[in-house]
Formats: structure tokens, C-alpha cells, sequence
């Protein structure tokens, strides 16, 4: 018996035509879980959200938030077409192999497999980011004299990296139930935080902005002089928050009826991201009584947005918890998928040190080699962090950059072929447009710290990988469409 269970003429081969090495553990529910937290869309929008402000003020937030949500919704239904057709852990990966035929299949696969894994790891690295910086924050709510260090952020950086890293190493079998968890944390954490910004302000006098400031007073800090650019340029803050459309295809080997249960989790994930968002952005903006001093703060500029909202520091405290457990919630489904994309490109022997990365943990049952190798990658970007926070932010600032190409190179070549449906066919220009518009400088005039160097890491990295492909791209052979 125990040789039957290893001869490889019994062995089930999946829709990728690999040997399904995985557990089908997650089902629909849960991979619907997987999709909402590792998006967790309002959270990610506020951890960021004083960088948002520059591009417009609260306005340019909201209106810039919805059409980039838009034009996300019609990548998402691109990808989620092809997820119905080729479901495949690899994602983009496989799907960028396939659509361009079998002459430019094998190389537009291999840039978008590593595109989307290095975007994968650099999601990883700022939500670390986050994580750390709230952790800093809430102690700084009770210390008002606390000069915040990078050192500090640090540490919390690799606490969360290794909690979340080592959750999805050990914890395999879990996961489902983990994100569920997760879940309910996020629907909880922005219920709860919706309702204390909307009823707070009237119980404590502070008061609500007024409905000009949260609707119709545009605010321009960037310097540059074209406020449709501006509005273009600051559709980036909203790209971070919705733009991980394609997590869920990770999971596509371990959920029964992928075909159709991914395009499903991919719609929930996108539906409710904007909703809960959209909602939470107006809630925390009618909150705000001072917008000088969130864009002054010393550390993470939404706990004052939160403690001008409950004029307390126990409120301020509870809702910054409700904020941190979501992130770190998401930042295992950001391993969870990381440590996927990794192994999907190791097990077709397409990067460095591939023999080591493929094999899947008889024990733990998951990519163990690979999702180690990316939370080893996290932590040498956070020592980067502390020793400049310049390179630091332009390294997981190419995080949008990255994945755009990478969604790009499975989407486009559909288009030549007439196969897509509408949605596809706007994606694509979009994506194309705003690659470039992403590219340009945070704000003017240009400085060494403000400058955007997104191009700069995203060409470094292309040219490593087009290096990597000269050496081992003639032996490569890739995904295949069976």
C-alpha cells in the first residue's frame, strides 16, 4: 500500500498539468476569507492615507480611490476569466505563458512569474512596514513626549514578519480557519471603526468637518501645477490599497472546483474591499477636525485622525488595535501567497537554487523552502529600511509597478487575439497609461528623498531577471495549456 501511495502512475495530476503535491484544504468560504484579508482594502488605505491627502486633500482621496477602483474591477474580471479557464497556483505566471501562443509564451511567462513574485515579497515588506509603525503609534499614544526611531519600527517589522512568516510555515492545515479569523476581524475592525468616527465627534465636542472639506475642497501639496495630473498621479494611494486582484489564483490547486470558485472569490474580494473602504474613508474624514496635524504627525499620521475622532487615548488605542490585527491577518495571506508564487516559478526550474525552493514539506504539507526564502528576503529589505527609508520606499513603492506589468503580460496578449471580453480591452490601455504616470516624481520640486524611483527598481530588476533568462532560459520549458 505505502508503494502505491508513492508510484507516480497513481498520483493525480491537476489542471496544470503538474501532480497535485498540494492539500485541498480551503473551500469557498475560506478562499473567499483569503481574498478579503490579504486585500483588507480600508486598512491598507489607512496606514497610508497621509501620503493620499497630498494628491487632492480628502476629495481627491475619495474620488481618486473610486476610479481607480474601476478600472482595478475590469483587471479583476480579466483575471478572473482567466482563472475560470486556466486554474493554476501560478496565477499570471502560467496565465502569461499560455495567451501570447507558444513563440513569445515561454519568455512572457518568465518575466511576469517573477514580476508578480517580486511585487509579492515587496507587499510583504510594507505591510511588515505598517504593522511596525503601528505598533510604534500606540505606544506613542501614551508617551506624548516619544521621539519615534527607525529602530523601534525595525523591531516590530521583524516580530510581525516572523509571526506571519512562521503562522503560514507551521500552521498549513490552519490557515482556512485562520482566515476566517481574519475575516471577522476586518468586517468587525471597520464596523466598529465606522461606527466610533460617525457617533464620537458629536459626544466629546470636537464636532464633524463640515461636508465641503470631506467632499469639495480640493487641496493640492504636490507642487505640480496640472490638477488633473495630480488627480491621475494620486490614483497610486487607491492602486495600493485595491490593487492585489490575483491573490486568490495562487490557491487555485488547493480549493476543490477551482474553475469556478476563484472567479467567485476574486468578486467577493473586490465587492466588499470597496465597499467597506468607501464607507471608512468618508467616516474617518468626517472625524477629522484638524487636518494640519495629521499631515504634521510625527508617526503614523492615523492615529491622530482616530484621536481627533474619540479625544481619548483609550479610544484612540482600541481602534488602532483594530487596524493592527487585520494587517497582521493580512500579511500571512501575503506570505500565503508570496511563498506560492516563489515555488510555482521553482518547480519549473526558473530561478536560482530551484532543486531547494520546489519540494513541498511532507510534514507541514506546503512551499516550506520557498515561503522561508521570502521571509528571508523581507528581513534583509527591512535592514534596508534602517539604513535608508528613501530605498526603502522605493523598493516596495515598485510594488504597483510590478504586478501592473505583470497582469499585463497575461491580459495583453488576449487583446491581439480578440479573445477578451470589454473589460479586458480597457484594463490594458489603463494599465499601460498608468505604469508610466506611476513613474513620475511623489511631488515638486524634485529631491533627492522625494524622488520616485520605482522605474529605477523595476528596470534593475528586469534586467536581472532578462540575465537570469539568458543563462537558464534555453533549457527552460514553462507552464503548458493541457
Amino acid at each position: 500500500m505505502a508503494d502505491e501511495e508513492h508510484d507516480p502512475q497513481l498520483m493525480e495530476i491537476n489542471e496544470t498539468g503538474h501532480i497535485q503535491e498540494l492539500e485541498r484544504n480551503f473551500s469557498l468560504l475560506s478562499v473567499c476569507s483569503v481574498g478579503i484579508v490579504t486585500g483588507n482594502t480600508w486598512a491598507a488605505l489607512g496606514g497610508s492615507i497621509a501620503v493620499a491627502i497630498y494628491n487632492g486633500g480628502p476629495p481627491g482621496v475619495l474620488y481618486e480611490f473610486i476610479a481607480v477602483s474601476i478600472f482595478y474591477w475590469l483587471v479583476a474580471a480579466s483575471l478572473a476569466e482567466l482563472a475560470s479557464s486556466i486554474p493554476s497556483s501560478a496565477g499570471v505566471y502560467h496565465w502569461a505563458s499560455i495567451t501570447p501562443g507558444p513563440k513569445y509564451g515561454r519568455m512572457c511567462g518568465w518575466f511576469a512569474g517573477w514580476w508578480n513574485t517580486f511585487a509579492w515579497i515587496f507587499a510583504c515588506a510594507s505591510i511588515s512596514s505598517i504593522s511596525g509603525n503601528i505598533v510604534v503609534a500606540i505606544y506613542g499614544v501614551f508617551h506624548p513626549e516619544y521621539v519615534p526611531s527607525i529602530v523601534h519600527v525595525f523591531a516590530g517589522y521583524i516580530i510581525a514578519t516572523w509571526l506571519c512568516c512562521g503562522t503560514v510555515l507551521f500552521a498549513n492545515r490552519a490557515l482556512p480557519m485562520i482566515n476566517n479569523i481574519g475575516l471577522f476581524f476586518i468586517l468587525a475592525g471597520v464596523f466598529i471603526t465606522i461606527l466610533v468616527c460617525a457617533i464620537m465627534p458629536s459626544r466629546t465636542g470636537s464636532g464633524y468637518a463640515t461636508s465641503s472639506f470631506v467632499w469639495m475642497d480640493w487641496s493640492n501639496k504636490t507642487g505640480y501645477t496640472s490638477h488633473g495630473f495630480v488627480f491621475l498621479a494620486g490614483m497610486l494611494n487607491g492602486a495600493f490599497a485595491v490593487g492585489v486582484p490575483d491573490c486568490v489564483s495562487h490557491l487555485a490547486e488547493e480549493i476543490p472546483r477551482p474553475r469556478r470558485n476563484i472567479p467567485l472569490a476574486i468578486g467577493a474580494q473586490m465587492v466588499i474591499g470597496f465597499i467597506t473602504t468607501f464607507i471608512y474613508i468618508i467616516a474617518i474624514f468626517y472625524a477629522t477636525n484638524d487636518l494640519s496635524k495629521v499631515l504634521s504627525a510625527k508617526y503614523f499620521p492615523l492615529a491622530k485622525i482616530y484621536a481627533q475622532a474619540t479625544s481619548s487615548k483609550g479610544g484612540t488605542l482600541g481602534l488602532l488595535l483594530l487596524i493592527f490585527f487585520p494587517m497582521i491577518c493580512c500579511l500571512i495571506g501575503a506570505y500565503l501567497t508570496a511563498g506560492r508564487c516563489l515555488w510555482t516559478l521553482a518547480r519549473d526550474d526558473a530561478v536560482p537554487f530551484s532543486k531547494v525552493l520546489r519540494p513541498i514539506s511532507p510534514r507541514f504539507k506546503n512551499p516550506f523552502n520557498a515561503t522561508i526564502a521570502c521571509g528571508v528576503f523581507t528581513t534583509i529589505l527591512g535592514f534596508i529600511l534602517v539604513g535608508s527609508s528613501t530605498a526603502f520606499n522605493a523598493i516596495i513603492g515598485s510594488f504597483i509597478i510590478l504586478s501592473t506589468f505583470s497582469y499585463l503580460a497575461a491580459i495583453l496578449p488576449f487583446i491581439f487575439t480578440r479573445r477578451f471580453s470589454r473589460g479586458g480591452e480597457i484594463s490594458s490601455p489603463y494599465t499601460n497609461v498608468f505604469i508610466v504616470i506611476y513613474c513620475f516624481p511623489y511631488s515638486m520640486p524634485v529631491a533627492p528623498a522625494t524622488m520616485n524611483y520605482a522605474s529605477l527598481i523595476t528596470g534593475a530588476l528586469s534586467l536581472f531577471v532578462l540575465f537570469w533568462w539568458f543563462i537558464k532560459g534555453g533549457n527552460y520549458i514553462g507552464p503548458a495549456l493541457i
